[in-house]
């Protein structure tokens, strides 16, 4: 008996031919099969230990096969190893291009401004010639370079040639017409012992309900209801008695931190809560004013349902509870003691954003809405802080 090394199964010497699996084609010949000739054939005398020696010859084929394996693997990983120097290398190479300086650019910056030179002396009705001998490469560059002189001459330039109008601000009678339950809400005194703006306003609901049931800002984010859960939780430890009423302490926040995008609010709100007086809305950027007033959540997206002032409200009742604390301890019952927590709100778009106005403003005759986001706080709040967030638009 013989054993086809290719195959590897017990084969009778008749049936050797039938059975390689080289000997299958049509034109076979077996004078011209080597393995028919026996050249890759490996006498072997079974005994009783048949089954070892094909053992053997499995696991030499498995280590044949092993080796292919490893040899596909290091292949790959060449591969992996060219691209990988050929993204560092268009990087390098992307770097050196933009890092270059004094002329070295492959296309020249747009900001050298030859018009505009340090010197003061320039004027408006000097040619282009004479602005010419003023310019100064080194100086003007006020991308690089902080020359204030030029940059204020720039600005009084533009300045010069707009013409400005003072705005009329609205009556406070239109402003309640237009936000007849805002101001149902929001009181016109707050609680004198208080730095923040704060009252107490009588709660009608009972024991048994919910009160942030139907608050809007718990309903859009899964967020935001794991801060309403833990409120639900402390809501009726806060609750004041008085002549068999129940009121909770409301606030609305002492500033405002607003500004163009990617200028800096979220460095600036992370710095200001680490003080221990400063405390925050219960998320970052409620775009109540701008937005979710008037039912905006993405302005792609249409209208939604109007958050009302009261779901604003309650994004500051953490803060509103550590307040409460503080006036009815006994320090703050002592005269002259008063709460010294203050609370803050960092929605950029307060400054900016009025895409609304023209669905809500559509008669308007004007160029710019008849009423702003700035009238609505300061008839609530005339001596709210706001802190403006800006940035060279370039860096920007």
């Amino acid at each position: 008996m013989r054993h086809c090394i290719n195959c590897c199964i017990h084969l009778l010497p008749n049936d050797l031919h039938r059975q390689c699996f080289r000997c299958r084609g049509p034109d076979h010949s077996n004078q011209k099969c080597p393995v028919c000739r026996r050249e890759n054939k490996i006498p072997l005398y079974p005994d009783s230990k048949q089954m070892k020696w094909l053992a053997v010859l499995e696991v030499r084929a498995d280590h044949c096969e092993s080796w292919n394996g490893i040899f596909c693997l290091r292949k790959g990983k060449l591969c992996s190893l060219m691209f990988g120097l050929i993204i560092m290398t268009l990087v390098m190479v992307s770097y050196m291009l933009t890092g270059a300086k004094h002329g070295l650019l492959l296309i020249p910056s747009p900001f050298h401004y030859g018009a505009f030179a340090s010197n003061p002396s320039l004027m408006d009705n000097e040619s282009l010639s004479d602005m010419k001998d003023h310019y100064q490469p080194s100086k003007i560059n006020i991308s690089y370079v902080k020359d204030y002189p030029s940059i204020k001459l720039i600005i009084d330039t533009i300045t010069s040639k707009i013409e400005f109008t003072a705005r009329q601000r609205p009556d406070l009678e239109e402003l309640r017409k237009q936000e007849p339950h805002m101001f149902s809400v929001i009181p016109n005194k707050f609680l004198p012992n208080s730095k923040n703006p704060c009252w107490y306003e009588e709660y009608r609901g009972n024991t048994t309900t919910d009160p942030y049931a139907t608050n809007s800002y718990a309903l859009y984010s899964k967020r935001f209801r794991i801060i309403f859960d833990y409120l639900r939780k402390v809501f009726w430890n806060h609750l004041y008695h008085y002549k068999d009423k129940h009121y909770r302490l409301r606030c609305l926040p002492h500033f405002y931190i607003i500004g163009q995008p990617k200028c800096g609010t979220t460095d600036l709100y992370d710095r200001l809560r680490l003080h221990p007086d400063v405390r925050f809305s219960a998320i970052k950027e409620p775009h109540w004013w701008t937005r979710k007033r008037f039912g905006i959540i993405r302005l792609r997206d249409g209208f939604h349902e109007r958050y009302p002032v009261e779901d604003y409200l309650d994004l500051f009742d953490l803060a509103a509870h550590q307040i409460q604390g503080v006036l009815q301890s006994e320090a703050g019952k002592e005269r002259g003691k008063r709460n010294n927590i203050i609370i803050g709100e960092a929605s950029a778009s307060t400054m900016w954003d009025n895409n609304a106005w023209i669905f809500f403003y559509d008669n308007s005759t004007e160029g710019e809405p008849p009423f702003l986001i700035q009238d609505f706080i300061h008839a609530f709040q005339p001596n709210a802080k706001l802190i403006i967030m800006l940035r060279d638009p370039v860096e920007r």
